[in-house]
């Protein structure tokens, strides 16, 4: 009996904070006080619910809880709609799905399959496409499907695309033109991965006090910059503060 009393005063707690949050009626008080666990009840089924269906940010939270439980369930939807209706933005989704999955192989085969035709040159399948590729380590690959989208829509070059051709530039030793485009990205990049990644490079090629101006810059902008960033990019920071040691240990 007191684990039910329990239960009931949780329900009734939440119920009224809910009621204050939303501005619902007050009348609402007496029903969710003197109806105890059935008023709850019917305030949950008739106010809460129906809120959660309708908020955005609640219609996600349940989305991710289901996809933490059963991750394969919202593809094997998708699969089956494709079956029915075998359709570019049928493809898309599904190929989407599979990139978020990790299934690099099945995304790649997929965005493969849609950029044909009018879809030949569209910047966000051909980044996609080259996203899958990097996933498959075929970097070849993606800098070739990244210079198609550079060179076909000039208007679409995103820092993230340039990040990304640097990587793969990276991957495959052509460091002359990886410094490049890490050099454009080291002012541009909403990020200190990019800078990190440059310095780095900068190391290898032993172009030493070269680096260390990047990863001194870096610590620079951190000083000034807001909390929350320092938080985002502590990794990042932190990875640059221990190659600065390294280069002053070695010099």
């Amino acid at each position: 009996m007191p684990f039910l009393i329990a239960i009931s005063v949780a329900l009734q707690f939440v119920c009224l904070i809910h009621l204050v949050r939303t501005g619902r009626p007050y009348w609402w008080i007496w029903l969710i006080m003197l109806g105890q666990f059935l008023g709850a009840a019917v305030y949950i089924i008739t106010q809460i619910i129906p809120d959660l269906r309708n908020d955005p940010s609640s219609r996600r939270m349940v989305r991710d809880v289901a996809r933490r439980i059963d991750p394969e369930r919202e593809r094997r939807r998708i699969a089956q709609e494709l079956e029915v209706a075998d359709t570019v933005e049928n493809r898309r989704r599904l190929a989407e799905e599979s990139l978020r999955l990790g299934d690099y192989a099945n995304a790649a085969e997929l965005y493969r399959s849609i950029l044909k035709g009018f879809y030949a040159t569209d910047p966000l399948f051909l980044y996609s496409l080259a996203q899958a590729q990097i996933g498959l380590e075929q970097y070849a690959g993606a800098r070739d499907t990244l210079d198609t989208l550079i060179q076909s829509n000039p208007q679409h070059q995103s820092v993230d695309v340039h990040f990304m051709m640097a990587r793969c530039l990276e991957e495959l030793g052509e460091n002359d033109r990886a410094v490049r485009e890490y050099e454009a990205l080291s002012t541009s990049y909403p990020g200190e991965e990019a800078r990190l990644r440059y310095g780095q490079l900068l190391k290898r090629l032993g172009r030493l006090a070269e680096a260390r101006n990047v990863f001194e810059s870096m610590q620079k902008r951190a000083k000034v910059s807001p909390a929350y960033y320092r938080r985002k990019e502590k990794a990042f920071l932190a990875e640059a503060q221990r190659e600065l040691t390294n280069l002053s240990n070695t010099s």
